[in-house]
């Protein structure tokens, strides 16, 4: 997972998936689901991030998060 945020145009994407995205459906104003051909979401599309979220935390709770391999 990876997150983009665009300063130039106060958009945060959400990149859940490498798969291109051949669907979106706006689900809030403002806010955009990507999906691809399986329907599976790929990315999720915030604008006026910065009044909508807070840019300045990011927190993770209770991730299953794969061993450093090594």
């Amino acid at each position: 997972m990876k997150f983009h945020y665009y300063a130039d145009t106060d958009s945060l994407y959400i990149d859940l998936s490498e798969k291109v995205g051949a669907e979106v459906r706006e689900v809030a104003p403002g806010v955009v689901i990507d999906f691809d051909t399986d329907g599976h979401i790929v990315g999720i599309d915030i604008d006026h991030a910065s009044q909508l979220v807070d840019l300045s935390r990011v927190e993770t709770e209770s991730l299953p998060l794969a061993k450093p391999r090594g």
